[in-house]
C-alpha cells in the first residue's frame, strides 16, 4: 500500500513520516514535495520523493499515480488554502486515490476563528468528491506558544489577550501519530475526529510553568486585542500572521481552544504531551 503525504517537508509532514516508519516500510511512502533538494534526508531513508506544487497543477495527478492513502497536510498560505486544497482534491479522484485524509481545524464547522472558514471548504470538497475520507480536526500546537519562552522568562512577562480561557493544545507530534495511526490502520473511513489535548491550561497557568522551568518569576499580563496587536507589530511580526494570533487569543476566551474529546489520546494510545514538560524540556 502506497501511503503519500503532502507537505513532507514541513513540520508536522516530518513528524507524520517518522511516525509512519514505526508502522510500515520505508517503501510504502510518498514524500509529496516542492522542492526535491529539500528532501534529500528522506530519500536517504529509501522514502520515495515526488514532484508535487499545488500552483503547478501538471504535477499534481502524476504524482499521486498508485497511491492508496493520501495525507492532506493543509497548506500554510492563508487566503490561498482552498484553491490549493481543490487542486489536490481534484488530482486524488483523477488518479483514483482511495482514501484521503485531511488535517483540518477543531469542531470547524462551527470554529469562531478566522482561520475556520478554509477548513470548512476544503471539508465540503472532500465530501463532494466521493473520496473515502477521515477529517483529523486537530486542535492548535502547543509550540505556537513556546517559540518565545526562553525571552519571556528573561523579561518576565507572558502577554496575551485570552484572559483565562481554557486551551486544550497538543504537541505537533501527538498529532502525527494519530494521522500515522489512521493511516496505516482500518476502520477510519468517512470518520471526523476531534483531536485536541488531555490536558488543559491557561496562559496563566503556561507562566507558571515557565517560572518553574527557569527559575525566573514570570507573570501572566492580560492586555486588550488593539494593545496585543500592536505589540506584536512592534516586534517585527508580519500582519498575517499577528492576525492569527490575536484571534486566536480573542477567541480562547470564547472557548475556541478547548475540548473535552479524548479522540487523540485513544487514536495514539496514551496521555498527549503536556505542555509543561515541553517548557521543561525547553531549559
Amino acid at each position: 500500500m502506497k501511503i503519500a503525504i503532502t507537505g513532507a517537508t514541513g513540520q508536522l509532514g516530518q513528524l507524520v513520516i517518522q511516525a509512519l516508519l514505526q508502522h510500515t516500510a520505508a517503501e510504502n511512502i510518498v514524500a509529496l514535495v516542492r522542492n526535491l533538494d529539500k528532501a534529500q534526508s528522506l530519500k536517504q531513508k529509501g522514502i520515495e520523493l515526488r514532484l508535487f506544487n499545488y500552483d503547478q497543477p501538471e504535477t499534481l495527478i502524476p504524482a499521486l499515480h498508485n497511491v492508496d492513502k493520501l495525507l492532506l497536510i493543509s497548506a500554510n498560505e492563508i487566503g490561498r488554502r482552498t484553491p490549493q486544497h481543490k487542486a489536490v482534491i481534484d488530482a486524488a479522484v483523477a488518479a483514483k486515490v482511495e482514501h484521503i485524509a485531511y488535517t483540518s481545524l477543531l469542531n470547524a464547522t462551527d470554529n469562531l476563528l478566522g482561520l475556520a472558514q478554509e477548513h470548512r471548504e476544503t471539508e465540503e470538497l472532500i465530501l463532494q468528491s466521493g473520496l473515502k475520507y477521515t477529517f483529523l480536526r486537530n486542535n492548535w500546537y502547543s509550540e505556537n506558544y513556546l517559540g518565545n519562552v526562553k525571552h519571556t522568562a528573561e523579561t518576565g512577562t507572558l502577554y496575551g489577550s485570552a484572559q483565562n480561557g481554557k486551551i486544550s493544545s497538543a504537541s505537533r507530534l501527538d498529532y502525527a501519530e494519530a494521522a500515522a495511526k489512521v493511516l496505516t490502520s482500518s476502520d477510519h473511513e468517512n470518520k471526523t475526529y476531534e483531536l485536541a489535548g488531555s490536558n488543559h491550561f491557561t496562559l496563566a497557568d503556561l507562566a507558571s510553568y515557565i517560572t518553574l522551568a527557569s527559575g525566573q518569576t514570570v507573570q501572566y499580563q492580560d492586555i486588550s486585542s488593539e494593545d496585543y496587536t500592536q505589540s506584536l507589530l512592534t516586534a517585527g511580526l508580519p500582519h498575517a500572521l499577528v492576525a492569527v494570533i490575536v484571534d486566536a487569543d480573542v477567541q480562547t476566551v470564547n472557548g475556541a481552544m478547548y475540548s473535552e474529546s479524548k479522540d487523540l489520546e485513544h487514536l495514539i494510545g496514551r496521555k498527549t504531551t503536556h505542555i509543561q514538560d515541553q517548557v521543561r524540556a525547553l531549559f
